[in-house]
């Protein structure tokens, strides 16, 4: 707009500069001076339109000015609201974060309790296990008291496994002897006793031998003291005529009885052919459940006469129960048949019904087609 005005200022004066030029010069005559007159009217009016318009482009600009002024406002506006919208969710989302961080923390200390608590109890447990295996040392060391030991869990695993009549602790054979127990088996074999003694000192001798040298000899006592044990059972526990042909000996430790099997062949054979069977907690619940069923075919075969009879009678119900079921069904039959015939004559009787009902409704249309004409009276 500037440039403009400076463009029409130009214009004006140098109108104005050739005016004055021709009056100096005195050349122009009165025409000329009208068409510079003419033409300097037309100059203003030219101004006055570029006046006009440049106002009306100046009201446009500022129209214009206004609305971006608006529209940058409302963006403004907008950009305010979505900035404290993302500010909101970000921070309820920081908040629900540290909810949740704060909830896994207590959570986590709370498990971390709970395993703490079974952490102590476990410890109290393996405290009270430490004082219950030196007890346990403790009894195994005394030769009275491993005795005893070993009787216990001979006990509870016949009482658990055989029936009450199958066995008897302290049993008297012989000439007055006593057995740790008695299996009460048939004959044959017999009864079979079961010795709950055995030699634990050799064996922790062997156990704790430093060289090789030290663990030869210790090999060779536990050897001995076991083939001692066994001769020891076969002439106490094995009486002829009163008890089977063998004896079981008891190792209440399978430590002991692997390290025996693993390392001792020859103190095995020998102990198979003095008919002594040295068992196991393991392999001792083996032998007592087979002693179970030979006692369950001892008593079946007792029982074969009455259970043979009991077949037979069973037979003799089974065949009155076949004769009735025959004479039943000959009921069933002719009653089946009794109602067929019956059927049979129900439909003979409706069929005559049928016809009867026929019969009736043709005699009225033979009475309706033959009736005589009424006569017509005269007039």
């Amino acid at each position: 707009m500037d440039a403009t005005m400076v463009i029409l200022g130009l214009a004006v004066l140098a109108v104005l500069g050739l005016a004055a030029f021709f009056a100096l010069r005195g050349q122009a005559g009165a025409a000329e001076a009208g068409a510079l007159a003419r033409a300097v009217e037309g100059v203003a009016q030219a101004q006055a339109s570029l006046a006009g318009r440049l106002a009306q482009l100046a009201e446009t600009q500022a129209a214009s000015q206004a609305q971006l002024a608006d529209r940058l406002q409302a963006q403004e506006r907008a950009l305010s609201k979505t900035v404290e919208e993302r500010l909101s969710d970000m921070a309820k989302r920081m908040d629900d974060g540290l909810q949740q961080a704060s909830h896994r923390q207590s959570t986590t200390l709370h498990e971390l309790r709970e395993r703490l608590a079974v952490i102590d109890a476990a410890q109290k447990n393996i405290t009270e296990l430490s004082a219950q295996v030196v007890s346990l040392q403790d009894i195994l060391s005394n030769k009275q008291a491993r005795g005893a030991f070993g009787e216990i869990q001979l006990a509870d695993l016949v009482s658990g496994v055989l029936p009450p009549f199958a066995y008897e602790f302290q049993a008297q054979i012989g000439d007055g002897r006593r057995v740790d127990c008695l299996l009460k088996l048939p004959n044959p074999p017999g009864a079979i006793a079961v010795d709950a003694k055995f030699p634990l000192e050799s064996y922790h001798q062997l156990r704790n031998a430093r060289d090789e040298a030290e663990r030869t000899a210790a090999g060779r006592a536990f050897a001995t003291a076991i083939l001692k044990h066994v001769r020891d059972i076969a002439e106490r526990y094995i009486v002829a005529g009163e008890t089977a042909e063998s004896a079981l000996m008891f190792l209440p430790s399978e430590a002991v009885y692997a390290e025996l099997h693993a390392n001792f062949p020859e103190v095995v054979e020998k102990s198979f052919r003095a008919k002594v069977w040295i068992v196991s907690p393991t392999t001792l619940m083996a032998t007592l459940n087979t002693v179970r069923a030979v006692l369950k075919d001892a008593r079946m075969r007792e029982q074969a006469g009455v259970i043979q009879k009991e077949v037979r009678l069973l037979l003799d119900d089974v065949g009155r129960l076949d004769d009735r079921v025959g004479a039943l069904d000959k009921h069933f039959t002719q009653a089946a048949e009794d109602i067929r015939q019956i059927r049979i004559s129900t439909d003979k009787v409706v069929k005559r019904a049928d016809k009867i009902e026929a019969v009736q409704m043709g005699e009225a249309e033979v009475v309706a087609e033959v009736a005589p004409p009424q006569p017509k009276l005269p007039a």
